[in-house]
């Protein structure tokens, strides 16, 4: 059995959406792809999402059981991700949304990956579209940010708007977790590749919420954003980075 986002964020979780996806700004759709890209050199692909501890714990072992295990993350960890990556697009001060990320991340291990990831990142945001709020966030963070605080600021240099950094950092969500299971199961790239088209209205529906959350915090701070939780996949990224062996990096 995948995870139960009804259990993971103490709500039920839509199955059937239809809020409209939120439109990227003018001139932007090629820099979206950019960001998207999973051979964008963000280090993403040395990491599952918690697949790979899933899929040992028997959670993940078809194209059923990692769909539920997506839509969980995607509403749960995804939501709040998508949230700070909009509001730093937006302009919120990105040190306060980094406190805020660290807040909202109470495993050891995932704020770990979270700015391993982020200082990956940023390297190659700079690179990509240079930019002096990047510049200082490097400075004031030269262990790394949490990734989706600087998804969302990588997005503001690229000229992206919130509703943008919301759908990148949804989709990482998911996308890593189903190309790890490919790698993890033998599972038919077909199938993965479904799974993320069946959660497609899906995602569009929790960037909305990220991004109107993202237009909250603009005046009320970070303390406007969503704090939704995922326990299992926090209790199992612990147990995941005390392995001697293993395939992901988280």
């Amino acid at each position: 059995m995948g995870l139960d986002p009804d259990v993971l964020d103490g709500a039920p979780v839509p199955v059937r959406v239809t809020t409209p996806a939120p439109a990227p700004s003018a001139g932007s759709l090629a820099a979206l792809l950019v960001l998207a890209d999973g051979r964008f050199p963000a280090g993403g692909h040395a990491h599952s999402g918690g697949a790979e501890a899933a899929v040992k714990a028997g959670r993940i072992h078809d194209a059923r059981s990692l769909e539920e295990f997506c839509r969980g993350r995607l509403h749960t960890t995804g939501l709040t991700a998508a949230a700070l990556a909009a509001a730093a697009a937006a302009g919120v001060d990105p040190l306060a949304l980094d406190d805020a990320a660290d807040a909202r991340t109470p495993a050891p291990a995932l704020r770990a990956a979270a700015r391993r990831l982020g200082r990956q990142l940023l390297r190659a945001a700079r690179a990509t579209w240079p930019s002096p709020e990047l510049d200082a966030l490097a400075a004031a963070r030269p262990r790394g940010a949490h990734q989706p605080v600087v998804l969302g600021l990588a997005a503001r240099a690229a000229g992206l708007g919130p509703p943008d950094a919301a759908l990148a950092a949804g989709h990482e969500t998911v996308s890593g977790s189903t190309t790890a299971a490919v790698r993890l199961l033998g599972l038919d790239p077909f199938d993965a590749t479904a799974v993320l088209a069946r959660l497609a209205p899906e995602l569009d529906h929790v960037a909305a919420r990220a991004a109107e959350a993202a237009r909250r915090a603009l005046g009320e701070g970070p303390d406007a954003l969503p704090a939704a939780s995922a326990p299992l996949l926090d209790l199992m990224a612990e147990q995941h980075a005390a392995w001697p062996v293993r395939l992901f990096a988280s």
